[in-house]
């Protein structure tokens, strides 16, 4: 029976301008969720995707284990990083199963997948070790580039998956009203909510910038105080009471 999922390895195989943005969020973010937990014990991460996270997460952790159901997209990352020792387990997220318990647990651009994104957050709870700390990232549609092309009229629903997004296998972009919603429902709180990469222009029209790195790190620490406004949505989440 062909995997699904396999549909949406093109995606991630460097191929399209919006790597131009995938990789500034994607080098951005592990580093986010390192200088938070501390790095050195064990992680478990929910999908390989481009593979940038988790050559950069294998950097910093013990234990590395990442959940992916694709197959494709796991031969894809075996040919692009041959020489990670991550562990990959090939598994629906839904299905996944472990004894064992981990000190951070990453859901990296995930729920946007998932056709039940709490039922998702409410199953990994039992892999976190105690003590342990959960983080998420999801893109914002109300993203500033998207906010001033609505504006603009040239975007009448922010809401609405591009072409790209559909090829991604998104079913849903967030803002941070509907995040937190779905982290409340999940049983969650939110410990921490910061904005990665604030976007001000399309991906071709930043690419036609040609803007130096510094600018671009300057929008990535810009972002981290404008959640509402930025390309994606960083949240680390506590259970109540802890």
């Amino acid at each position: 029976m062909e995997n699904t999922l396999d549909n949406h390895v093109q995606a991630y195989q460097g191929l399209s301008i919006y790597d131009f943005d995938n990789t500034i969020q994607l080098e951005w973010y592990p580093k986010r969720i390192v200088q938070f937990s501390g790095g050195a014990g064990s992680l478990l991460e929910l999908g390989l995707g481009h593979g940038i996270t988790t050559g950069v997460f294998e950097q910093h952790f013990k234990r590395h284990v990442v959940v992916d159901a694709s197959p494709a997209v796991i031969e894809n990352f075996r040919r692009k990083f041959p020489r990670s020792k991550v562990e990959i387990a090939e598994s629906y997220f839904e299905t996944f199963d472990t004894p064992e318990r981990f000190d951070v647990v990453v859901f990296g651009y995930i729920l946007e997948h998932v056709d039940d994104p709490v039922a998702i957050m409410k199953h990994f709870r039992r892999f976190l070790a105690p003590g342990g700390r959960m983080f998420l990232t999801v893109p914002n549609a109300e993203v500033l580039n998207r906010k001033l092309g609505h504006l603009a009229g040239l975007l009448p629903d922010m809401q609405l998956l591009s072409e790209h997004d559909l090829l991604l296998g998104h079913k849903r972009y967030y803002t941070v009203e509907s995040l937190q919603q779905d982290i409340r429902e999940a049983g969650y709180e939110v410990r921490r909510l910061e904005g990665i990469y604030l976007k001000p222009f399309t991906t071709s029209q930043m690419m036609s910038l040609k803007l130096d790195e510094k600018v671009i790190q300057a929008l990535c620490l810009a972002g981290i105080d404008y959640p509402e406004l930025s390309c994606g949505i960083l949240a680390e989440l506590a259970l109540p009471g802890h």
